[in-house]
């Protein structure tokens, strides 16, 4: 397994992290997966066998359930040195407070999420969705505030824009609170949104970058064909609609290029995506799931995957999203004045 720093902290986490949202099957997350503890333990501890050494999760899985399985499993003194990720902002109850990014729902919710998982610390707690109610500096300050009482170890943030991560850093810059290490990101092959800004803002930020759905809930496995039908049992089949598809020949041409690469390499289609990912700036981890220890054990094997940089080259290619305004602007009148974060996005469109 490979180690990589969480951002600008001291903290070294696994290039593989291991999801959980396939634990519980409470609700909406049904669609995902319904492990028991049973299934859920096996599947823990092959990760930890394998050198992973985050588990994220989120008080949202299942409403709670997936944290209280967790906390069944590794709760108390903590095996292996592993460490936790979880998340809130979602509803976990009926009440006017009972969501959001409030001082009172994320104090409330961090205590909850520790009872749950039998635990008295959080290594990285993250808030799952921005919250354009709550006042920024009444978020970082209760984040702040949990980090000072011993609750919680690192804070991120998940799912937010570009502005958002600015506003926040320098609302913890300027009050002196704690600062986000890392951000929890949608980032594929087929969905390369976040190159716009979110991974340029953690080139020049510092933060790490956790990828949330690497293969597109599946879609980039392989199973997944053109002209063929949806196979029964998996996310899309269930009627899971992440990520949205907004060009089809573009996604089956990047499935096409992947299951070439895979054949060639004698790997799964699954493993080539995810290898692409692992090279691409900023990434810290990959966030993978799934319901049988085949599909752990295909995704962990990644990590020993290295590209060419003619295979590189290819999935660059077949992937590249149109430059939107303004960096199209930026490519054609200020390529002579460009750093690093901008060149992480504009440099495949030059020359």
């Amino acid at each position: 397994m490979e180690y990589r720093q969480l951002g600008r902290s001291g903290l070294k986490v696994s290039a593989i992290t291991m999801g959980t949202m396939t634990f519980g099957g409470v609700g909406w997350a049904k669609t995902v997966g319904d492990l028991g503890i049973t299934d859920a333990r096996r599947l823990v501890d092959l990760c930890l066998d394998a050198g992973v050494n985050l588990i994220d999760t989120a008080d949202a899985y299942s409403a709670g359930v997936c944290e209280e399985i967790l906390g069944e499993i590794i709760g108390g003194p903590r095996k292996n040195g592993v460490l936790i990720a979880s998340k809130a902002r979602f509803p976990m109850g009926d009440g006017p407070n009972n969501a959001g990014l409030s001082r009172q729902h994320l104090i409330a919710a961090c205590e909850a999420s520790l009872k749950r998982m039998k635990t008295d610390v959080i290594d990285v707690y993250q808030v799952h969705e921005w919250d354009g109610l709550t006042p920024v500096e009444e978020t970082m300050e209760a984040l702040d505030t949990l980090v000072r009482q011993g609750k919680v170890r690192y804070i991120g943030c998940s799912n937010f824009s570009g502005w958002h991560i600015m506003k926040a850093l320098g609302v913890s810059e300027r009050d002196r609170y704690q600062r986000f290490v890392s951000q929890q990101i949608h980032y594929t092959l087929e969905t390369r949104d976040a190159e716009n800004e979110l991974i340029p803002i953690s080139i020049d930020q510092g933060l790490g970058v956790l990828v949330w759905a690497p293969i597109a809930g599946g879609l980039l496995s392989g199973k997944h064909r053109r002209n063929q039908a949806t196979p029964e049992g998996t996310r899309q089949f269930a009627g899971w609609t992440e990520p949205p598809i907004r060009d089809e020949d573009r996604l089956w041409n990047i499935v096409d290029a992947l299951v070439e690469i895979g054949e060639g390499r004698g790997v799964s289609a699954a493993q080539v995506a995810l290898a692409w990912l692992l090279g691409r700036p900023a990434v810290t981890s990959l966030i993978v799931g799934g319901r049988t220890d085949a599909q752990f054990k295909d995704s962990l094997a990644s990590v020993n995957l290295k590209l060419t940089e003619e295979e590189r080259s290819r999935l660059d290619k077949v992937s590249l999203p149109w430059l939107q305004y303004p960096y199209w602007h930026q490519r054609n009148t200020a390529s002579d004045r460009l750093g690093p974060a901008d060149l992480s996005l504009i440099a495949p469109y030059l020359g």
